[in-house]
């Protein structure tokens, strides 16, 4: 992801990432009634390459009320590809726990504690057009001159519980509920997918920033259903660099 007759020394120090710093912003989940579902504090680490932030670790505190103990945790590691992040999800109150893990190059290991007490492992198989969990993000972000011309971009998502991923397409739209620069739409390719799962919608501001999130979440309402929500995100820090190219 990084760049002859250059002394060793000097590569080494062109190799060492350079202003360190984070990138930090907390999300308000909300029904559709408007009551508060939980909050989600992000504190993403990482650093400038060519001016452009890159992330290395990501970790998320998810609270029922601002300033509580977390009722859930997420951690995760860009090692190998800002679209593609090692998982590491706790939800105590369901027993729940999700593992994604890179055990070599181009397969993926998940480990799922469901909620009835199961253990359900995979093994998966993917290439570069892979997208894992928050590397939603960071994919917008990669794509962000092709979006705001009005361009879509297709890609595969990992369904972790179903131990597969699936057609999706990043596209432009518009959506009454939302007051961003940017809106942007994730909807199955498949027709059948379509019919089985709503399209998660996305704003932005013009920094690259996410603003909004409306649509299913990682977050169980009850042991057989995760929150539908409409999350506003507020940025506490950005990074000493662009967020997008």
């Amino acid at each position: 992801m990084i760049r002859s007759a250059i002394t060793f020394s000097a590569l080494t120090i062109l190799a060492l990432p350079v202003n360190a710093n984070q990138f930090v912003f907390t999300g308000t989940a909300k029904s559709n009634g408007g009551t508060l579902l939980y909050q989600e504090v992000h504190r993403v680490e990482g650093h400038c390459a060519e001016g452009i932030f890159e992330p290395q670790t990501h970790s998320v505190n998810y609270r029922k009320e601002p300033g509580e103990d977390p009722f859930a945790t997420k951690q995760m590691n860009y090692e190998d590809s800002s679209l593609r992040p090692s998982v590491d999800f706790q939800q105590p109150d369901f027993n729940e726990s999700l593992k994604i893990t890179y055990p070599e190059a181009n397969r993926l290991d998940i480990e799922w504690q469901t909620p009835a007490g199961d253990v359900e492992r995979y093994e998966v198989d993917f290439d570069n057009r892979l997208v894992v969990d928050a590397g939603f993000d960071h994919l917008v972000r990669a794509n962000w001159g092709q979006v705001t011309r009005g361009e879509s971009v297709e890609f595969r998502f990992l369904g972790p519980t179903r131990g597969e991923h699936y057609g999706f397409v990043l596209e432009p739209t518009r959506n009454n509920q939302l007051n961003s620069d940017v809106v942007l739409r994730i909807r199955p390719t498949s027709l059948v997918l379509r019919f089985l799962v709503d399209p998660i919608v996305l704003g932005y501001n013009k920094e690259g920033a996410l603003t909004e999130y409306l649509g299913l979440t990682n977050i169980r309402e009850n042991a057989d259903a995760n929150f539908t929500a409409h999350i506003r995100y507020e940025v506490e820090q950005y990074p000493d660099c662009e967020l997008t190219p």
